[in-house]
């Protein structure tokens, strides 16, 4: 039987992941793990029973470090796959985790701390910094960015214009080296914004330089303050550079009863921090620490919070200002009285609304098929509150639902076609691992929130990685009002609102003024 190029090439692939994957010594549940894919993926894959993506070649490159084998493979496969024709032009390979060419410093570990002291959040960042390079290196480069409200773009935008961060609040200080060692490091200002600053931290100061040599290890240590009614409840850390350890510590009050949690962001996709953090309680102060050895070269880890004691300052959500809405705020109840019935029809089915703190947690993913009964479960409740809502209004555009919005913090939703009569597709531990670079600007409503539609970019296709019910996964490929509506459902699992992608300054449309309503999206 003769093979297609598309076969060889995806073939190719699988041979050179599986080499490279016995060379490591890695099982293939032990390599599902490091890459964040369920533990049966990568088996999978190599049985040709998934093809793979980008985003699953770019992780196993990265963990196996094959040099870009890996991913020159999927490069030969995809162009294929695609029909582009001859292969003239690849992108560079992922380059090796350590020592990627070109990068002279490396990030032996960092500890960033964050602590809550009279109204203020003091950060501090440690790193251990080893110059593997060949040139010396006479700067840093350090990025601060503020986001108080980072669920309300828009008020969030309005808020640091009128209360910028300076450099006199923040007192910035650095120190290179250690004990009687250090020396205090001058800074330099590249970007100067209301709620963003980058400085280059100089390895000189008056009494002359001090460059970190090729061969040469030194700390680098420097803190500054922003206070809380600028900062909003969440402490992200970049990789930037090749780190091999990162720890991240957060010093709260006891009395504020704190609650903390954690997401890792790595090129398309969005989970929960793989290691649980650990909390100790030492003299009327809470200690949350995180770390993790290796994290992948541009992944973002970020730690968010909340707040349950009464004498704790509000949250960023809480205290956020509202999109202005034609002089309004957009959660007063006009005389007309037909935004009120809209959503209090939503209500009455069982719909949560919006400034529900369910509305903005991770939903938990299903641990499958372990939990397979509570799965079927939550659809089987999904697909009732769907039949009352088509009860009562038309969607002529699609509708999707997800578990928070009937009151379930579990990673599940059903999205139904316009198609009269078409079925639901049910999405079970879904999240995005690829997109079409074509995007457009659509009008959205949301059952949560149907008092108002709101115009958002989102791309044609999206490609979704979810599970069925015996914990297999799979990859479906969703275009134009599918790719909109899936994606919609999605962010509800990820505690995000169409409201969070809006342009900061784009203004909601009441449902009265909305003249789109009865019509499908055009394309």
């Amino acid at each position: 039987m003769t093979t297609s190029p598309v076969e060889r090439a995806a073939d190719q692939f699988v041979t050179a992941l599986a080499q490279w994957r016995v060379e490591r010594g890695m099982t293939k549940k032990q390599l599902a793990a490091r890459m964040g894919f369920d533990p049966s993926y990568v088996s999978h894959v190599e049985g040709r029973r998934h093809k793979p993506t980008e985003d699953f070649a770019r992780r196993a490159e990265a963990v196996l470090a094959a040099g870009g084998v890996i991913w020159q493979r999927f490069q030969e496969y995809d162009e294929l796959r695609h029909a582009r024709g001859p292969v003239l032009h690849r992108d560079p390979p992922v380059p090796v985790q350590w020592m990627p060419p070109g990068t002279g410093l490396i990030v032996e570990q960092e500890i960033a701390e964050l602590t809550y002291v009279n109204g203020a959040y003091r950060c501090r960042i440690r790193r251990a910094l080893y110059n593997a390079g060949v040139e010396p290196v006479t700067r840093y480069l350090v990025k601060i960015a503020v986001d108080r409200y980072p669920h309300d773009p828009a008020g969030s935008n309005r808020h640091h214009r009128r209360h910028p961060l300076s450099f006199e609040e923040m007192d910035l200080k650095a120190v290179a080296g250690e004990g009687d060692a250090a020396e205090p490091m001058q800074w330099r200002l590249k970007l100067d914004r209301d709620a963003s600053k980058e400085v280059w931290l100089l390895f000189a100061n008056d009494h002359g330089q001090f460059p970190l040599y090729p061969g040469e290890r030194t700390t680098i240590d420097y803190a500054y303050s922003v206070g809380e009614e600028k900062w909003g409840q969440w402490f992200q850390r970049a990789v930037r550079l090749p780190t091999r350890n990162l720890t991240v510590r957060l010093d709260f009050p006891v009395e504020f009863e704190p609650q903390v949690w954690g997401v890792e962001t790595s090129l398309a996709a969005e989970v929960p921090v793989r290691t649980p953090l650990e909390r100790h309680n030492d003299d009327h102060r809470a200690v949350f620490e995180w770390s993790t050895d290796a994290p992948l070269l541009n992944a973002r880890y970020r730690l968010e919070w909340r707040f349950r004691g009464q004498n704790a300052p509000r949250s960023g959500d809480e205290g956020a200002p509202k999109p202005e809405l034609n002089g309004h705020d957009h959660d007063h109840d006009h005389d007309g009285g037909h935004e009120l019935r809209a959503s209090q029809r939503m209500r009455g089915i069982g719909i949560v609304q919006r400034g529900a703190d369910l509305l903005r947690q991770r939903a938990r993913h299903f641990q499958l098929p372990r939990e397979e009964l509570g799965a079927r479960d939550a659809v089987a409740v999904l697909r009732s509150t769907l039949d009352r809502l088509e009860a009562v209004h038309d969607f002529s555009k699609g509708v999707g639902l997800s578990a928070p919005q009937i009151g379930l913090a579990v990673a599940a939703a059903i999205v139904r076609p316009a198609e009269r009569g078409a079925e639901p597709v049910v999405l079970l531990n879904p999240r995005v691992v690829d997109e079409s670079g074509e995007t457009d600007e659509q009008y959205e409503g949301c059952l949560s929130f149907f008092d108002y539609r709101g115009l958002v970019l989102r791309p044609l296709r999206v490609d979704v990685e979810h599970a069925r019910y015996d914990g297999t996964r799979m990859i479906t490929s969703f275009e134009r009002a599918m790719a909109r509506l899936v994606s919609h459902e999605i962010d509800h699992l990820e505690g995000r609102l169409y409201v969070d992608r809006m342009a900061p300054d784009a203004a909601l449309v009441p449902v009265e003024e909305y003249g789109q309503t009865g019509r499908p999206w055009s394309y």
